[in-house]
């Protein structure tokens, strides 16, 4: 056995790559991104799946394909719609970034995604990771992609604890390096590309944060650790109340929602509809219609909404603390066609006032699958009832 922290041994390497492969051939979890041989697509998954849930992307990925099947849809779409088609993923701006790069392909590059990591690295919102990741998977590239489930198994693999500096992830970075196959094709297959999704493969499924399946893993007898590894202790979460508004009316035969719209300005999901915020000085002593836990990076908000339900809960109309110009009256027939942010879907969906769409997610066993680490932005949500 290898000392603890020292790098993967040269003779070591093909027989990493060779089990791991076996591994990944027998019990890859069947995914509507893999497979695929436009790269369009795997672009699109690969902008979805950072920092979010595979099951939550599953949800999102055939049905935005659907609205903007090829470069040229998307980059001819206005924004709002784009950003309705992603409403509920969060990490809005990954979604305008993706728009603005399609516009730029068309406009710029023929409409031809580049060919390579070098010249992916050019188009807006696409960071190191993700143009590893479609280069090798879409392209054959010989590059190694990087992201938390790829860093954890090298980290165990080789002993080393997490820690956060250039060394260390230049270590990392070096170790996937020399796993990667150097060949663009072996027998007909995408060696690079299916090397690096069985990486983060086994890295999702198997060598999971807590409580690792290590009697499963296929690399087990190379490994050092063989459990968890000492990490970086994360960012205490801090916790805050909010408060938001449901306001129902008729419209004929239908049924309409007041909403408002985040202005261009704000930092956080500009120009995005959410339902009215109110001050918790106007909801003391009143009891809420739900709660909701909404996270954003490492805030927990402890969410609560209140309805108008008669004609004394009209104070709560009057305590909405944003300008009348900014409010509008949506039908509840067409919300999946506006902006919404994931709180205010995941709301409106709980209370009935919107649909709730049921997929069914084939070869996904473990809970918490693919959540890469490596991204170029930072406002990810997600959420739990209490």
């Amino acid at each position: 056995m290898r000392p603890e922290g020292e790098a993967l041994r040269p003779a070591e390497i093909p027989l990493f790559r060779r089990k791991l492969m076996q591994w990944y051939r027998n019990h890859a979890r069947k995914l509507p991104w893999r497979g695929v041989t436009d790269p369009y697509r795997t672009w699109v998954s690969e902008i979805m799946l950072q920092q979010t849930r595979v099951a939550a992307v599953i949800e999102h990925y055939n049905d935005f394909l659907r609205k903007f099947p090829t470069i040229v849809a998307l980059s001819l779409a206005p924004e709002a719609e784009v950003l309705a088609a992603w409403s509920g993923l969060g990490y809005y701006r990954r979604a305008r970034m993706l728009h603005k790069a399609a516009q730029f392909i068309v406009q710029e590059l023929g409409g031809a995604l580049p060919t390579d990591s070098v010249g992916l690295r050019t188009l807006p919102g696409i960071g190191e990771y993700t143009c590893a990741a479609i280069a090798s998977i879409a392209f054959g590239e010989s590059v190694a992609v990087v992201d938390g489930n790829v860093e954890r198994v090298l980290l165990r693999v080789t002993g080393r604890p997490q820690v956060a500096t250039a060394a260390g992830r230049a270590f990392v970075q070096e170790q996937a390096a020399v796993l990667v196959p150097k060949k663009k094709m072996e027998e007909g297959v995408n060696a690079a590309g299916d090397h690096n999704q069985a990486m983060m493969e086994l890295g999702a499924t198997i060598c999971l944060p807590k409580n690792p399946l290590c009697l499963e893993c296929p690399v087990y007898g190379l490994c050092v650790t063989r459990g968890e590894h000492l990490t970086t202790p994360r960012t205490a979460q801090r916790s805050l109340p909010v408060a938001f508004l449901l306001h129902l009316r008729k419209s004929g035969a239908l049924t309409e929602v007041l909403l408002h719209r985040r202005a261009n300005e704000e930092s956080l999901m500009p120009g995005m509809l959410e339902l009215p915020p109110l001050s918790q000085d106007a909801v003391t002593a009143r009891e809420p219609l739900l709660r909701l836990r909404h996270s954003i990076t490492n805030t927990n908000y402890y969410v609560q909404i209140y309805a108008i339900r008669s004609a004394k809960d009209k104070p709560l109309l009057e305590a909405v603390p944003v300008r009348e110009e900014a409010l509008e009256w949506v039908k509840t027939n067409r919300l999946a066609e506006y902006p919404l942010t994931g709180l205010t879907r995941k709301a409106l969906q709980r209370l009935d006032v919107m649909e709730m769409r049921k997929v069914r997610l084939e070869g996904l066993d473990q809970p918490n699958a693919a959540i890469p680490s490596a991204v170029e932005e930072t406002d990810v949500v997600g959420f739990d009832s209490f």
